[in-house]
């Protein structure tokens, strides 16, 4: 790509390399100056300047190689070729190796990639666009004289500018040049007129590279600039073959010039200069009349010629509501697309309405239309060049009402079309590979010619509800993934016809399939089975051989009562799933499954114990066996598996587990959750048990553990609800130097056991229903987060300032904790954590009960959601730490899935462009703030029957992730849209709680904080203990009349994602770049 500084890198090389050989020569513009002079002139140049001035008489390039090749084959020389286009340059200037003395180089700079490739040189460079920081110092070189932005009026326009060049350093240079000694006004005007026009300097120097291009490969790239930048490359390859573009070789020579990239999730991307000049050259094309242009995008454009009718037979695409809001409705008339003859690319994205359609052109070889209103295509369509018809979310209650051919048609997708009844016959659709029917909840039924195409890679039919048959017998060659999920009315599986041998991933979970045919064991290349939640399946194959199986899913098969034989070793078989089945025992050929990775049984009730030849699986990883209450021992043979990395025994009766899983020196996570008591599952069906166990548990027997010196690798341990009292925690748990997560919630501790606060590493802690538990000590200085729910003896913290010491995140949750909140203030805890911690908090949470708000909170709203304006210049206050928010909030039902969330948006000023990791939200520019840092997520689990307070502390770099050092002059890496904020001039902060039917939030709050709201703490004390505690002693009553206390976590995270990730600044680049080229030329020739 022109313009990413290979020259200027080449010339630096030059100038640090040249005094080191004999003889050196530059040649610049090597293509231009070979176009206007030949390449004659070039040879003696080079001649001239390595052999100090000599003159030299030769006429043809011939004469010149042989002159090159035999003057210079002894001296050690230096030369540069710049802007090469043509394999000739190389021929006729430089050779091969042997035209120079030893320990020469020669470095060439071009656009084209394939030409060194195919010159076979000795190693390629690529350089890169500029990073963020250094983009903005060059900038500032060239606007400024400096690196740093001199006046603080010009710090976001600045910014805003370097986002527009996309780290393209000749833009960069252009734009800083042309903006220097303006004012900010005149700035102002300027970034306004690119947001029209962009700068013609820089996409002439640009559209040097189109030029050289083939007719196709111009339109290739002008398909992608107008219409697919971003697709995936598969989709675009199908479209342009079928406009007979020839993308296999069009497309790889569009990225070997550098002006496409493939990303690591395989979509086609184009840098935005090199999009905007691609559409320049379109709209040039008939500047005062689009209907003229061979492709629309712009939204007035498309508007201005359907509603005038000035169409002509020039246009060839058209995308519509690529910048509509989807809110509006799109009315198209009859005759539309009359007058486009030509259309080959049709994309609605918009919501439309359309009663009947007269004419779509036969040239479409795409057809998308998002939500398309019409019953069925138009009878004069006739779509023999069609190769992609995406028509997802539509009223298409029949496609055609009678049958077209189809044979260029590649992909059909008609997603949520919930008036499809009827499916169309596939024999004359021969070349499908993708037919998408999900959602189209009225199908009932399927062409039987479906089993016999050929092409067909994917079939999705998941959810079609009322579908009540299939092809009985399938023979797709070419399927690799069938997927039948939800089509409850399902009854029986095809019969495999011939060997699929592509098949790699068969869905038929949530179906009402009674049995699998014995045909199964023709798919020999079968990865994924997933038969989850087929609760009609009776039985399996008597054996099950298929050898190339990875993962096997049969949870929730609540009638299958017996696992077949292993049919030879399965040595691929990964991942089996039979948690929720109604398995009696595992067979002794399990031991045959030596590469298993992970099995779960979880909630087998009748499961009784594992054979002996467990040991067997040597790969083992993962043992899932919570739930399976009826289990009391473990197989000797189980120690045989060295790799163990997850035991879960919870709800299990095996209350003296055996003292060989203490020694598994690789176990990372080992649970005993509720050991020896009714698993959760049954405790839903009976209310009346629980009550008994609640009130007998201190009489049952307590798990009994032994030394655990041999867990040396283990990071999380669940001891919950486990009857323990402090004596029953060995001593040795302090020793367990990686052990980061320990739940000892729902036990009989008065206080935490002392080896507990010794645990050097531990940074998550969960006390939630220890219902004697009535003081919290000073715990390990690594802790982060501390659950305390639903404890309600529980009166004293120590030292509550310095209970979570964690530097990222933090967190103390103390739901239903009323006594403790008669002797704790919510905000003066805050305060206390920031004075003792400062700024490297980045984020601290608060949940006790309260139902007042501080008058602190400076910024208060009487419902879900608020949204403040955030001060001028904010981000420069030194004084200024970061935001405060807060939340009155009470949840009426446990049983509900619900969350109570907090999303944050951050409005900005004008941005060219805002690319987020999340969407749907509303605003001018708005950008969502990373979910690693704002989202405030707890799921309730019991009922929180009083008002609750929650307060959460953001630091400053949650809202700006750029540093204030030199301007932004270094940016911290750990936040998705970093590279967005940078090109933000962000004005608003806009906070909005979720509000599900049982969490009610009744008020929130928010505060900028500035260091001097740390001052005399003591002096702020809110008054709330006495009214949010008012009724503890009912409240409590409560609770144990009802069993809540000590079932389960009243509270938890569903994410853990605050690891702090801490990376030094970007190298610079340009130095980067340098160093690497130098030592390609320090190796030996």
């Amino acid at each position: 790509m022109g313009g990413i500084g290979k020259t200027t890198l080449a010339r630096v090389v030059y100038s640090q390399m040249s005094p080191h050989f004999e003889g050196k020569s530059f040649l610049a513009d090597v293509r231009e100056v070979s176009e206007k002079c030949g390449l004659v002139s070039l040879q003696k140049q080079l001649l001239s300047q390595i052999l100090f001035d000599e003159s030299f008489n030769f006429f043809n390039v011939h004469e010149g190689k042989a002159i090159i090749s035999h003057r210079l084959p002894h001296k050690r020389v230096l030369v540069v070729l710049d802007d090469v286009d043509n394999l000739q340059h190389l021929k006729c200037l430089v050779g091969r190796h042997n035209w120079f003395g030893v320990g020469s180089r020669i470095i060439v700079t071009t656009r084209d990639e394939h030409l060194l490739r195919s010159y076979q040189v000795d190693g390629v460079y690529k350089p890169t666009t500029l990073k963020a920081n250094d983009a903005l110092h060059l900038f500032n070189l060239k606007a400024f004289g400096c690196k740093i932005v001199p006046k603080e009026d010009f710090i976001e326009l600045a910014k805003h500018v370097v986002g527009y060049a996309g780290g393209l350093p000749l833009a960069l240079e252009v734009l800083g040049s042309f903006l220097c000694d303006r004012d900010a006004r005149q700035w102002t005007s300027a970034i306004e007129r690119l947001e029209r026009d962009s700068n013609k300097e820089i996409l002439d120097r640009l559209q040097i590279s189109f030029d050289g291009l083939e007719e196709r490969e111009k339109d290739i790239f002008l398909d992608i600039a107008c219409f697919f930048n971003g697709e995936e490359k598969d989709f675009i390859m199908k479209v342009m073959d079928g406009c007979e573009f020839f993308p296999d070789i069009g497309i790889d020579v569009l990225i070997k010039k550098s002006l496409l990239t493939v990303n690591k999730y395989n979509q086609l991307r184009m840098h935005d200069l090199l999009q905007e000049m691609g559409r320049k050259i379109v709209r040039e094309k008939s500047v005062d009349e689009p209907g003229k242009r061979c492709r629309l995008w712009v939204e007035k454009d498309v508007y201005h010629v359907l509603k005038t009718q000035t169409a002509t037979i020039m246009i060839e695409g058209i995308i519509i509501g690529n910048e509509r809001e989807m809110s509006e409705t799109l009315t198209l008339s009859r005759d539309a697309f009359l007058k486009m003859k030509r259309l080959r690319l049709l994309k609605i994205l918009c919501r439309s309405n359309c009663c009947d359609l007269t004419y779509l052109s036969n040239e479409l070889r795409l057809l998308d239309w998002m939500g398309c209103p019409l019953r069925s295509l138009p009878s004069s369509f006739k779509p023999e060049n069609l190769v992609i018809l995406l028509l997802p979310y539509s009223n298409i209650e029949q496609l055609w009402k009678e049958n077209v051919l189809l044979y260029k048609l590649k992909v059909l997708n008609l997603e949520g079309s919930e008036n499809l009844i009827k499916a169309p016959d596939f024999t004359t659709t021969p070349n499908l590979e993708i037919l998408d029917l999900e959602g189209c909840t009225r199908l009932v039924y399927v062409h039987p010619s479906v089993g016999v195409l050929t092409r067909l890679k994917l079939l999705n039919l998941r959810g079609c509800k009322s579908l009540r048959s299939f092809p009985t017998k399938i023979g797709m060659l070419s399927l690799e993934k069938l997927i039948l999920s939800g089509c409850s009315k399902l009854q029986s599986f095809p019969e495999i016809d011939g060997k699929m041998e592509c098949l790699l991933e068969l869905c038929f979970d949530g179906t009402n399939i009674k049995e699998l045919p014995s045909s199964m064991g023709n798919l020999g290349r079968l990865k994924v089975l997933n038969l989850k939640d087929c609760k009609s399946l009776g039985s399996l194959p008597i054996k099950i051989g298929m050898e190339s199986l990875e993962k096997l899913i049969l949870s929730g098969c609540s009638n299958l009562k017996s696992f077949p034989e292993i049919d030879g070793k399965m040595e691929c078989l990964l991942e089996l799933y039979l948690d929720g089945s109604g398995i009696k025992e595992l067979p002794i050929s399990i031991g045959n499954l030596s590469s298993l990775v992970l099995l779960n049984l979880k909630d087998c009730r009748n499961l009784v114990d594992l054979p002996g030849s467990i040991g067997g699986c040597k790969s083992l990883k993962s043992l899932n066996l919570s739930g399976c209450y009826k289990v009391e021992y473990l197989p000797e043979n189980l120690q045989q598996i060295e790799f163990l990395e997850e035991l879960d025994l919870s709800e299990t009766s095996m209350t003296k587990p055996p003292l060989f899983i203490f020694q598994f020196k690789n176990l990372k996570v080992m649970s005993f959750n509720g050991i020896n008591r009714p698993s959760s599952k049954l405790q839903k069906h009976l209310p009346s048990l629980l009550k008994v166990f609640q009130r007998e548990r201190t009489n049952s027997m307590a798990l009994m553990l032994p030394s655990l010196l041999g867990l040396s690798s283990l990071t999380r341990l669940n001891l919950r609800d486990c009857n323990l009292f402090e004596g029953d925690i060995p001593s040795d748990i302090s020793r367990l130097s990686s052990l980061r997560h320990l739940d000892l919630g729902g036990n009989n501790f008065i206080s935490i056991p002392s080896c507990v606060t010794r645990i050097s590493k531990l940074d998550f802690l969960r006390l939630s229903d220890s219902r004697a538990l009535k003081s919290l000590p000073e715990l390990p200085t690594s802790i982060g987060g501390v659950r305390i729910n639903g404890c309600p003896s529980l009166e004293i913290v120590a030292n509550p300032s310095k209970v979570c010491n964690s530097s990222y995140y933090s967190n103390i949750v103390g739901v239903n904790c009323f006594r403790l909140a008669e002797n704790i203030d919510a905000l003066t805890l805050l305060k206390k954590h920031l004075k003792v911690f400062g700024n490297s908090r980045k984020i601290f949470d608060i949940i006790i009960p309260g139902s007042e708000m501080p008058e602190w909170f400076s910024q208060q709203r009487g419902e879900s959601w608020i949204k403040i304006d955030l001060p001028l210049e904010v981000r420069n206050d030194s004084q200024w730490m970061g935001v405060a928010l807060c939340c009155i909030f009470v949840s009426d039902d446990a049983s509900r899935d619900e969350d109570l969330m907090c999303r944050a948006v951050i409005h900005s000023g004008y941005s060219r462009q805002a690319n987020c990791t999340q969407s749907n939200f509303q605003g001018r520019n708005p950008l969502p703030v990373d979910s690693s840092g704002w989202n405030v997520n707890y799921h309730f689990e019991q009922p929180v029957m009083k008002d609750h307070i929650l307060i959460r502390y953001f630091s400053r770099d949650k809202l700006y992730p750029v540093s204030l050092e030199e301007n932004f002059g270094e940016r911290e890496t750990n936040n998705l849209w970093t590279t967005d904020c940078l090109d933000q001039e962000c004005h608003q902060l806009e906070l909005s709680f979720t509000d599900p039917r049982s969490v009610e939030v009744k008020k929130c709050g928010v505060r900028i904080m500035y260091e001097r709201d740390l001052e005399d703490i003591e002096q702020i004390k809110e008054l709330h203990s006495s009214q949010c505690c008012a009724n503890f002693e009912d409240i409590q009553q409560h609770f144990v009349d009802d069993g809540s206390i000590g079932k389960g976590s009243l509270i938890k995270r569903k994410r853990n994602m605050y690891e702090e990730m801490d990376e030094g600044p970007q190298p610079k680049r340009m130095q980067k770049n340098f160093n690497s080229i130098m030592g390609r030329l320090g190796k030996k020739h």
